[in-house]
């Protein structure tokens, strides 16, 4: 796939999902797949209809919100093949009706015999496609031990239970969406370039309702569903892996997929304002960086200001320059490298690095550095769940690129992620979505890579206040960011806080993206004067989102940027 596609997959921009962003009008306008308003009994809100209603009937038939989270991160699997993965890893915050807190890290790691210049030539320059397509992209999946544990700790279902919904959508099929017949066509090429001698996703013509059976899928489905982590780590599947790996040059061995554990983390907790803000610690920046954001803007007047003003704008691109030149030196996987986490994400420090912020003339990233401190990925998907009880999970995941490395493991019908492009390739260098990284994030072979992913759980006065998480690369902080303030300070409810036109600021390069339509002119004229640059873009994010009323109610937000649907009872 050539570049531009891939950016494209990864941020979800398809034509068909562009012109529905345009219809959507105004801010507060709705295209969710579900309009029916707020749910008493629990609520799930996911990329596709399918993975919703799966999620739905697990809560309907007496499951908690990790019993539907599990159950759905496998249906995303099979109806959701850019980004739902078996063959790649993610986060989940989880937050118990009680309080209590979870944070779960089943990020990909590098295998064993991964090296630090790897993906360098002999003149130590980067070559980009080696670590974004083919089987050396491909890090150690994480996914199916994650849901393992999860389950384990918090289920309340049979294992057995929440899998065989994906496995009866892989054997029955289910029918594509507009959206995915648009996907799948394009990437023909593509996937028969890295899939040669299987028959994975081609056919001569797509259309819209085709049934799509996946019989291979099917059978590894039913291997995890009878065998729990071995049926996947071991056995047939984890053969099936290692000969794909052999076949085309990659490095994943039996023995890597053996020794692969997710991790139980700290969950990290902050504040803005009144609410408490519950997120992903590293290997996720995502954590770090909200809170980052949200301390570097809490003393500005921005309801005051506006939603998207000048001065709202101004002030939000000064703290993501800042917060991303210290994502790209400070942060890496823990086991690794001593992150300085306490520090940063203390308010004095967000308020010392935003000192140097001029009213009169964009600052230029040129001109700023990584916060001196003590020493001591686009096309992903997100999913909210609340269940019954009270009980809610923040899960995001992901391939890296859209449909990972492009790599079907023969017989066991799955893609392999391309996570490997998410270290830090040459240090200094930008990876696929622009973003640079140092140190901290250089391969290491058992590390797992440095991710932008940002589930996040919100409460207030004790009580559980939001639900929310996006895909998105490089943009997911942002997004995030951006979705929490539209709720705390711009009074909008869940859907228009979604359906909200966003930006982007990451400090390389030094261009704020926004969707298009969504800066007034005379706003963007304004900022264009005091030096900053602008380019318009397609969608940025899919939101998945769910907010607690005052009144009791789950309230949704499913993002019309793509077929992510909210499903409640």
């Amino acid at each position: 796939m050539h570049r531009n596609k891939a950016m494209r997959f990864k941020k979800g921009t398809g034509l068909l999902l562009a012109f529905g962003i345009l219809l959507s009008g105004c801010l507060g306008g709705s295209l969710s797949k579900n309009n029916s308003g707020e749910y008493k009994n629990g609520l799930v809100v996911s990329a596709h209809p399918s993975s919703s209603k799966v999620g739905l009937d697990i809560l309907k038939k007496g499951g908690n919100a990790v019993d539907a989270a599990v159950a759905v991160q496998f249906a995303l699997a099979v109806v959701y093949p850019g980004a739902g993965n078996l063959g790649g890893g993610g986060f989940m915050v989880y937050r118990s009706a009680s309080g209590e807190l979870a944070t779960l890290d089943f990020r990909e790691k590098a295998p064993g015999m991964a090296s630090r210049d790897m993906y360098l030539d002999s003149a130590g320059n980067a070559i980009t496609d080696k670590s974004l397509y083919g089987h050396l992209a491909a890090g150690v999946p994480g996914s199916v031990d994650g849901m393992v544990k999860a389950h384990e700790k918090f289920g309340k279902l049979s294992w057995a239970e929440v899998v065989q919904p994906a496995l009866d959508l892989a054997r029955k099929g289910f029918p594509i969406t507009d959206s995915q017949v648009e996907e799948f066509t394009e990437l023909q090429e593509e996937i028969k370039k890295y899939n040669p001698g299987k028959s994975y996703f081609i056919k001569e013509k797509w259309e819209k309702g085709d049934l799509w059976v996946q019989e291979d899928l099917a059978k590894t489905l039913e291997l995890i569903r009878d065998k729990g982590r071995e049926g996947f780590y071991a056995g047939i599947v984890a053969d099936q892996i290692e000969a794909e790996m052999k076949s085309g040059g990659g490095l994943i061995s039996k023995e890597d997929l053996k020794n692969y554990q997710s991790q139980w983390r700290e969950p990290l907790v902050g504040n803005y304002k009144d609410y408490k803000v519950i997120t992903m610690p590293p290997t996720s920046s995502g954590g770090i960086a909200l809170l980052q954001l949200l301390n570097s803007v809490e003393e500005y007047p921005l309801r005051r200001w506006g939603h998207n003003s000048d001065s709202t704008v101004q002030v939000m691109v000064e703290a993501e320059r800042r917060v991303y030149a210290d994502r790209a030196s400070h942060l890496g996987d823990p086991d690794f490298y001593k992150v300085p986490q306490k520090y940063l994400v203390n308010p004095i420090y967000s308020k010392y690095r935003m000192q140097n912020f001029n009213w009169d003339k964009a600052t230029l990233s040129s001109d700023i550095k990584a916060g001196e401190v003590p020493k001591e990925s686009e096309e992903t998907t997100h999913f909210s769940i609340v269940d019954r009880e009270g009980n809610a999970v923040s899960l995001t995941t992901t391939l890296n690129g859209g449909y990972g490395s492009m790599v079907f493991v023969k017989g066991a019908g799955f893609l392999l992620n391309n996570e490997m492009d998410d270290f830090s390739v040459k240090p200094g260098s930008p990876n696929m979505y622009g973003l640079l990284g140092g140190e901290a994030n250089a391969i290491v072979p058992g590390k797992r890579m440095l991710s932008s992913m940002t589930p996040t759980i919100l409460e207030k006065g004790g009580e559980l206040f939001m639900v929310v998480g996006t895909p998105g690369g490089s943009t997911i902080i942002t997004s995030v960011f951006q979705t929490i303030l539209n709720v705390l300070e711009f009074d909008m409810d869940m859907q228009a806080a979604v359906n909200a036109k966003k930006f982007h600021h990451q400090w390389y390069p030094d261009v704020v993206t926004f969707e298009k339509g969504g800066l007034d002119t005379l706003v963007r004229q304004k900022l264009e004067k005091k030096g900053y640059t602008f380019k318009d873009r397609r969608a940025i994010g899919r939101v998945d989102a769910i907010l607690k009323t005052q009144w009791g109610y789950y309230e949704g937000g499913a993002d019309p940027r793509g077929d992510d649907t909210k499903m409640g009872w």
